[in-house]
């Protein structure tokens, strides 16, 4: 299978981050988990003109102020490998309109690790939350479950 290449965003304001929870698409790897905002490059995109079109087409709304925070890579028995652009955003012009891949909902930073989220992501949130500087995360995991979990070259689970 050939890897694939993704962004994510998690636009923030007032404590809290713009979060997707994924409901409406059948095959959806991401189905039910409450994801950020992002998605697939398209042929001869950047990071960031993908970032700034799946903002967009998910959000409605255009990134004006963006900070690129880390790569991550994972690895699944189940999925094609993913490398995936990182990013937080701090402005953004427009109005939120409704999303057609699930329900967007601004979620305080405190009520995050209550959602359901890839274990993995648990452990790039906490980088941002501690805003660690640009790093490289490789995520392992079997079915659902994270077997590994390597920052910057060094096993961290």
């Amino acid at each position: 299978m050939e890897a694939k290449l993704t962004t994510l965003c998690y636009p923030e304001r007032d404590g809290k981050y713009l979060m997707l929870h994924r409901t409406r698409k059948e095959r959806d790897a991401n189905r039910d988990k409450w994801i950020g905002i992002g998605g697939k490059f398209e042929t001869g995109e950047s990071p960031e003109d993908c970032l700034l079109r799946e903002f967009r087409e998910e959000t409605g709304l255009t990134l004006t102020d963006w900070r690129f925070r880390g790569i991550v890579t994972f690895v699944s028995d189940e999925w094609p490998c993913e490398y995936m652009f990182l990013y937080t955003a701090s402005d953004w012009t427009g109005e939120l309109k409704t999303c057609d891949e699930g329900e967007l909902a601004w979620i305080d930073k405190s009520e995050l690790y209550g959602l359901t989220l890839w274990e993995g992501d648990r452990v790039f949130l906490r980088l941002l939350e501690e805003d660690a500087p640009f790093f490289s995360l490789k995520l392992v995991y079997r079915g659902e479950t994270l077997t590994q979990a390597v920052l910057d070259g060094r096993r961290i689970q």
